[in-house]
């Protein structure tokens, strides 16, 4: 440190004492290049201190008091005459205070980073780790049961699913034609509620009446089915349910199995009003039109019906060439047109 120019041939008198029973000596002090300066009378030096270790016994009190930092015994005592080197030794004890490091908000800058990356964590990594862990640990049983349950507050608006004997009997050797890769791979034809599909978690599909009932061939609701197993694959449904409710319905299941009520309330009144259908890959969806032996023609112009916005479907038809193996008997095909009792 180098002293402050206006202080450099600054020089006061004081009591001097170099050890609690030693005698005060009258000295001369003066302010050098990062030290005070003490010398005696003859202008002998006796000690040189460190300002930044210098410290003051009796802030505000006069005579004022001086030691070295940690060394209480050796004083320096400067009169109320000698205001201009006590206010020289006061400043520039205040610019070196200013200049040292200080602990404390380090501390507190290092605590409060430390909150903020926890914050972050459990703002932006906790809540999908969560998730990702109840979806490894669910099994397919535990699935079943929330889709069940979710199906049952769904009904409230949906109505309870055609029952028509003939017609699920129908509806069940459609399932048989178009299986699960996993989870049940039951189908449920409802009333009302759903716009077309939509997938519970443990696999069950939800089915508009329209889909048998509007179209001519059984392919359309085939290939619907299709595209909605081929959905869930890319898009977990229980994944897509605990995306919506959040991370405490995510704690919920993985501590008690169940991911609450309201929860299931919450969802089911989010998929039948504002959920948005999740897109497909093209890539995938034909390929799973393939793999279940199921022509992509009808469902792409039931989708569109001039074909410009699926015309992919239309063009790279795995079976354009050939029939697959029929969806269902006609027989069939007419009684799960009346599963809903007309």
């Amino acid at each position: 440190m180098t002293a402050l120019s206006e202080y450099e041939r600054l020089e006061a008198q004081g009591l001097w004492r170099a050890a609690p029973g030693d005698q005060r000596r009258e000295v001369v002090v003066s302010v050098g290049d990062a030290t005070l300066i003490i010398t005696d009378m003859r202008d002998r030096a006796l000690t040189h201190w460190s300002i930044p270790a210098v410290v003051r016994a009796n802030p505000g009190q006069t005579p004022a008091i001086y030691h070295p930092d940690g060394d209480t015994g050796e004083t320096l005592e400067l009169g109320a005459a000698e205001y201009q080197m006590i206010d020289a030794i006061e400043k520039l004890r205040t610019g070196v205070a200013r200049l040292r490091p200080r602990p404390g908000r380090l501390r507190l800058a290092m605590v409060l980073g430390s909150m903020a990356v926890v914050a972050a964590l459990a703002i932006f990594w906790l809540p999908g780790a969560v998730r990702d862990h109840a979806l490894r640990v669910v099994p397919p049983v535990k699935r079943a049961q929330i889709g069940a349950a979710l199906e049952a507050q769904m009904q409230a608006v949906t109505g309870p699913p055609c029952r028509a004997p003939a017609g699920a009997t129908a509806l069940a050797r459609l399932a048989e034609r178009l299986p699960a890769r996993r989870g049940t791979g039951a189908l449920r034809v409802v009333r009302d509620g759903v716009d077309s599909t939509a997938t519970l978690p443990g696999g069950t599909i939800l089915l508009h009446r329209s889909l048998v009932e509007d179209f001519e061939e059984p392919d359309v609701v085939a290939g619907y089915i299709v595209a909605e197993r081929t959905r869930a694959r890319a898009y977990d449904p229980l994944g897509r349910l605990l995306d919506h409710v959040g991370m405490i319905a995510s704690f919920r299941l993985l501590t008690t199995g169940e991911p609450g009520t309201e929860a299931l309330r919450s969802y089911a009144e989010y998929l039948l009003t504002d959920a948005p259908s999740a897109s497909v890959d093209s890539a995938a969806l034909l390929d799973g039109f393939k793999a279940w032996s199921i022509r992509s023609t009808p469902y792409a112009y039931a989708r569109d019906i001039t074909g410009e916005t699926t015309l992919h479907l239309i063009e790279a038809d795995p079976f354009a060439s050939g029939a697959p193996p029929a969806v269902l008997s006609d027989a069939d095909w007419l009684r799960l047109q009346g599963i809903c009792g007309g």
